[in-house]
């Protein structure tokens, strides 16, 4: 076995799980506050590409340094994702709070659609060519053959981000909050939980860790379109099913499992089939763990 490219394919799954990751976030975010499979959340990752392609370009125009397009790029996408979310929320999702879940789930479906829609007639239904935003490091050279320079700050920000979302759940006091919230809704506004803030804090910042992943993956792939939110946020999806919806940790770790799975076996079956593994590998870890790999079993209520 070609131990170099056993390597380049590890590393690639690993970035790809990376990418899955910084949308799965989001997912188990929102699922594990309201119990919403929030399926627009890939096109607030669409969005956040096509504003940091936007910004990127203008203040390249106006002859900014790298390092600044790269920060103001990632900061607009960010806030501008973010809005998105929290609009979001407030207009689809917040008036369904007490009806039953199917609705809240058309209402997802239907602002997923709404929004590819809305970037098709804004910007266009081409793919549209993103700069490459994340330059190659002198020091990394020797080794860039196995990763890239684009590829070591993805899986630097996957885990920075993933640390500084355990830090606030955990211990800081909007965690606290967010954890109580997930518990039990009712008992956490009797004991001064402002409910409505908690959900829309959590779509925010679900929101933000969804741009973050679109500027870099765009960056890295070098080119956009609107329906580029839709495979991605399904594989996010079932990566956070994966590892245990409603886990961070598990949310990851799916996200890895998913991105090495299609990586080794793309690269040493057949890359016409990368989907159908993706999705093998998720039905054969249900069987046996539904809960996912790292979720807890429920009790369903009567």
């Amino acid at each position: 076995m070609d131990f170099d490219y056993f390597t380049q394919l590890f590393f690639g799954g690993l970035t790809r799980g990376s990418i899955y990751a910084l949308i799965a976030l989001g997912y188990t975010m929102v699922y594990g506050i309201i119990q919403l499979i929030n399926f627009a959340h890939g096109e607030i990752y669409m969005i956040g590409a096509f504003t940091g392609l936007i910004v990127s370009s203008v203040l390249t125009m106006m002859g900014m340094p790298t390092l600044g397009v790269i920060f103001m790029a990632a900061m607009a996408a960010v806030i501008y994702s973010s809005a998105y979310g929290y609009t979001m929320e407030k207009i689809a999702y917040k008036p369904l709070r007490n009806a039953p879940r199917l609705s809240a789930l058309i209402s997802a479906i239907g602002m997923s659609l709404f929004l590819q829609n809305y970037v098709l007639l804004a910007q266009t239904s081409d793919f549209l060519p993103f700069p490459s935003l994340i330059p190659d490091f002198e020091f990394w050279e020797p080794y860039a053959h196995v990763i890239t320079s684009p590829e070591l700050v993805i899986l630097i920000t996957t885990f920075v981000v993933m640390v500084l979302l355990t830090v606030l759940i955990k211990f800081t006091k909007i965690g606290k909050a967010m954890r109580a919230t997930s518990q039990d809704q009712v008992m956490a506004a009797l004991l001064g939980i402002n409910v409505d803030r908690i959900i829309s804090i959590t779509f925010v910042v679900g929101s933000a860790t969804a741009a973050i992943g679109g500027i870099l993956i765009a960056s890295h792939i070098g080119q956009i379109n609107f329906y580029m939110g839709f495979i991605a946020g399904i594989k996010a999806f079932v990566a956070a099913v994966l590892g245990g919806i409603g886990s961070i940790p598990g949310a990851v770790l799916g996200s890895f499992i998913l991105g090495w799975t299609e990586s080794f076996f793309t690269g040493y079956i057949s890359s016409d089939y990368e989907d159908v593994f993706a999705f093998i590998i998720l039905v054969v870890i249900l069987i046996f763990r539904p809960s996912g790999l790292l979720g807890k079993s429920e009790t369903q209520k009567v």
